[in-house]
């Protein structure tokens, strides 16, 4: 489920999604709410905690996004 972990902006962009495919955007909040914009989304802090809620009480899906993380001397994985 997506918890917000920051209060930084973030943009979903689901062409880089590293999860992307039926399984993961089809229970996806932005292409359930959105159809999965072509130029992504912008989530200000309150919209993410917004969404938290509503997928924490089951009205929304969670957000899916996965993204690599750049940076650093060890791959990893970030997920908003």
């Amino acid at each position: 489920m997506f918890e917000p972990t920051s209060h930084d902006p973030v943009t979903v962009d689901c062409d880089s999604c590293l999860v992307r495919g039926p399984r993961a955007c089809g229970d996806c909040v932005v292409s359930v709410l959105l159809g999965g914009p072509p130029d992504g989304v912008h989530l200000d802090p309150q919209e993410q905690d917004a969404l938290a809620a509503l997928a924490s009480v089951g009205l929304v899906p969670p957000l899916r996004l996965v993204t690599a993380v750049d940076g650093g001397s060890e791959p990893g994985w970030a997920s908003a």
